[in-house]
């Protein structure tokens, strides 16, 4: 897709969106910790294609390309080894994309292609990038000043032209020192000829031609709104006009600035707390802000008076960007949200990634229907989100409460969920925190086909006296309703066990409901753990550091395993072959593994296991311990104590939850040891809530299909419609090739290809001649059967050669004998089955001659 202004760099290079060949087994290397999603996509201020097609932003240590269109992730360009911290289009190559990282290096990538260009290894901590025109081979970068900490340096790299892809650019030049570390507090002016950077209540204006820094400065006394330092700067694209935005609401619009004592500013005031960033419209015409208040603020005219708003955003807006053309802008928030926004400031879209929540309470949950991560969302919602796509499927509200943002209120909040087997039914807990008198509810939730949501079905208040420790549901055939149950266990020291009931109140709209069906206790322990075996009979419950187990028919109790000291942590069976096993961990440090059949310990382990999570595929079970500051991996089977797999210093951040979520298909994986990754993935969440994995994969092999697919071929965009309809086109030319390849050799051993192709041209007959001669060579006959046919059907019939040919003999005599003269004249006789002729066969052959004798 050509676009005005641009060159493209030549073809025929593979970048990380190129196909991976279907089948492709895996080389036993070593595992790598992968970001896989939920990293910020506020690090930096997005920026638009040239086209305003496509949306480019930091995304972890990515940088991620989206459809404006279809909201696709359509490229994912990887290969910095650090969070990226900028991204800007190359002001002389519309088609080129500048991206830097806290890994000191600086990428050229020709985005359209997802490929890197070259990359410039700068060697310092890279904070912040601006890309300028009228800076032919030089870029602008925040750096940390090297002699004092915490002190940062606006400084001018120089690109190399040389030959090669990676380089060295260690020519910098400083143009202002003492700056802020955050991007959007450093801003160029009109053609470039200044540039503007604010840090606490300083202003610092540097002219390039001149050589000349002027400083300003606020006074830094506290209003009752809060205090007045600058937080963000924006300069006017085509008036020398600076705006500010400062810490307690307010907007300044600088002017004549180029006097250090005559300058003058203008006040703009509506946010009731921090303005969080600036962006002028490209003809500068209008000015946008946005806070904490979710609401974006569009100013005409530099007029208090003359503004429209945006409300109902979501969260606080982190950063504004404006696309080239003016057409759309572009909000990022604080919750990992992307929302595009048209000119006439009305809502557009918006691309909704992880939702980072102050706390993970429900853990990490899977659903079976979309095999989607589900985990707290904003307040009092569940989030649904796709691995595959790094974007939120739906949020649903559970609380149906309307949220108050203010510090210190007590509200209801969502700490546990559980999925039934085959995702028909949802179970959550909510609660509000009270340290004596916690409010608690309990609802299930049944899933609609028609409206494909989750509709309530029965709210329980109170279900505990004190608060829910554990939740789950019995993993049984969901056909049968009477097999369905839910277990919950309290630190009211009991554990109640709720079944489907049928609705007898007339007015009720559901046919069934949920009630309480059991009650069970120990010893007056507080209940912490509780889970189901794999086929269901058996339910464990843990009560502080005793584990119960009871039968789910009768609901007696089997047996106690304890190994003090310690409380109980985590529990699970084992499953399929390992099925007679249960694992325990406890907060002393120790991770034990009972057998059921003779209600024994079978081994036990000293590590400080903090998450433990069963594969639901196969008998493997992933255990993640913390010692020393490190997070460390023990993948393991229950009946052998040495682990499969260890990964020692798993990352610097403490791990907090983990989940295994199902393949669509088996991995094709040659080394045994990573033998665990093949029929599930597994998913940790650590406590900065970056979602991590473990791969063997290349950058290229885990993109997903749909990142594999630009929206560029032959200036199409792709719709949800065309990836359908050209997926059954690649599965038809699939068919095609594979009929080709069957009749290729029949094709080859054609005499009249062969002499068609080996004939000189000059004594070749006319080809109105050979054009049918050649068709016909190619008609394969559907009669004609294969080899394989042939032979097994001969082997079939051997068997009764002897009848068989008699009966064929005899058939044959009949069909030449018997001419009924009436099916010449057109009349239809009734054929005989199968069955009755082979009776008729028999009778034949019988001997009648004792009749003779008669």
């Amino acid at each position: 897709m050509p676009v005005p202004g641009g060159s493209r760099r030549a073809a025929g290079h593979h970048g990380a969106g190129a196909a991976v060949p279907a089948g492709k087994m895996v080389a036993p290397g070593a595992l790598r910790v992968v970001r896989c999603g939920g990293s910020p996509r506020h690090g930096a201020r997005a920026v638009f294609s040239n086209d305003s097609k496509y949306l480019l932003c930091a995304s972890g240590d990515f940088v991620k390309m989206y459809s404006l269109a279809t909201e696709e992730t359509l490229r994912l360009l990887g290969g910095h080894g650090g969070l990226v911290t900028g991204v800007q289009l190359n002001p002389h190559n519309c088609m080129q994309l500048y991206s830097s990282s806290l890994d000191g290096s600086i990428k050229l990538w020709d985005f359209m292609d997802g490929i890197p260009i070259k990359t410039f290894t700068v060697g310092h901590k890279l904070l912040a990038l601006y890309a300028l025109a009228s800076s032919e081979d030089s870029v602008f970068v925040v750096v940390p000043k090297s002699s004092e900490r915490d002190t940062f340096q606006l400084v001018s790299v120089k690109l190399t032209k040389a030959a090669g892809q990676d380089l060295e650019a260690k020519e910098l030049s400083v143009v202002l020192d003492s700056v802020d570390a955050s991007p959007k507090c450093i801003a160029f002016g009109r053609a470039g000829e200044y540039v503007a950077s604010v840090k606490e209540v300083n202003l610092q204006v540097y002219f390039f031609k001149q050589k000349q820094l002027n400083r300003f400065s606020v006074s830094a006394v506290k209003a009752k709104s809060g205090n007045n330092h600058f937080t963000c700067v924006a300069c006017h694209p085509k008036e020398d006009c600076i705006a500010t935005g400062h810490a307690d609401g307010k907007i300044r619009l600088w002017r004549n600035f180029y006097h250090r004592k005559e300058y003058t500013f203008s006040t703009l005031h509506w946010h009731h707390d921090t303005v969080m960033d600036l962006a002028f419209s490209v003809e500068g015409t209008s000015l946008l802000s946005g806070g904490v208040e979710s609401v974006l603020v569009l100013w005409r005219n530099e007029s208090d008076y003359q503004k429209d708003f945006l409300p109902r955003l979501g969260s606080a807006i982190e950063y504004i960007s404006m696309s080239p053309d003016g057409a759309f802008c572009c909000t990022l928030h604080t919750d990992n949200r992307i929302t595009i926004i048209n000119s006439n400031l009305r809502f557009s879209k918006s691309i909704q990634g992880l939702i980072k929540s102050m706390d993970i309470k429900t853990g990490l949950v899977v659903d079976p229907r979309t095999k989607a991560l589900v985990l707290n969302g904003e307040p009092g919602h569940l989030q649904f989100y796709s691995l595959q796509s790094d974007q939120q499927l739906f949020s649903l509200d559970i609380v149906q409460r309307q949220y108050i943002h203010q510090a210190g209120l007590k509200q209801v909040d969502l700490v546990k969920v559980a999925f039934s087997a085959q995702g028909k039914w949802l179970a959550t807990v909510e609660e509000r925190e009270e340290v004596t008198d916690p409010e608690l509810q309990l609802k299930l939730w049944f899933y609609d086909e028609e409206t494909q949501s989750f509709k309530l079905n029965t709210r329980i208040n109170t279900p505990h006296e004190d608060h829910i420790t554990g939740m789950c549901f019995r993993d049984m055939d969901e056909s049968e309703d009477d097999s369905l149950l839910l277990v919950t266990a309290g630190r009211d020291c009991v554990f109640k066990v709720w079944v489907m009931v049928e609705d007898t109140d007339p007015e009720a709209q559901q046919s069934v409901s949920w009630s309480c069906d059991f009650v069970g206790s120990y010893h007056n322990y507080q209940a912490t753990n509780c889970c189901f075996s794999e086929d269901g009979s058996l339910l464990a419950v843990s009560f502080e550091e005793t584990v119960t187990v009871w039968d789910s028919v009768t609901w007696d109790l089997k047996c106690t395993f304890c190994h003090p000291p310690g409380k109980i942590r985590n529990i699970c069976f084992g499953r399929l072959t390992c099925s007679k096993y249960l694992i325990g961990a406890t907060d002393y440090g120790f991770l034990c593994c009972w057998n059921l059949l003779n209600c024994a310990l079978e081994w036990s382990a000293h590590l400080n296991i903090l998450v433990l999570q069963p594969d639901p595929l196969s008998e493997y079970i992933a255990a993640v311990s913390w010692l020393s500051k490190e997070s460390s991996l023990f993948v393991f089977k229950p009946n052998e104590p040495r682990p499969i797999y260890i990964q020692r210093n798993l990352c610097k951040e403490k791990i907090q939850l983990a989940a295994f979520v199902p393949r669509d298909e088996p991995e094709m994986i040659s080394a045994e040891k990573y033998l665990w990754l093949r029929r599930s993935q597994l998913f940790f969440l650590t406590d900065t809530q970056e979602l991590m994995t473990l791969s063997t994969k290349s950058l290229e092999e885990r993109l997903t299909p749909a990142s594999k697919q630009l929206a560029v071929e032959e200036g199409l965009l792709v719709t949800p419609f065309s990836l359908l309809f050209g997926r059954h086109r690649r599965q038809q030319s699939q068919e095609d090739l594979g009929k080709l390849a069957v009749h290729n050799k029949h094709w080859q051993d054609s005499p009249a290809v062969k002499e068609l192709l080996h004939t000189p041209a000059h004594v070749l007959p006319s080809a109105s001649f050979l054009c049918p001669i050649f068709i016909n060579s190619l008609l394969i006959s559907k009669e004609n059967k294969s080899a394989e046919e042939v032979s097994d059907e001969v082997e079939m019939e051997s068997e009764n050669t002897e009848d068989d040919s008699d009966e064929e003999r005899d058939a044959a005599e009949m069909e030449q004998e018997d001419t009924n003269p009436m099916e010449l004249l057109g009349e239809t006789i009734c054929k005989l089955s199968k069955s009755q002729d082979k009776e008729l066969r028999k009778i034949r052959k019988m001997d009648y001659s004792w009749i003779s004798a008669f």
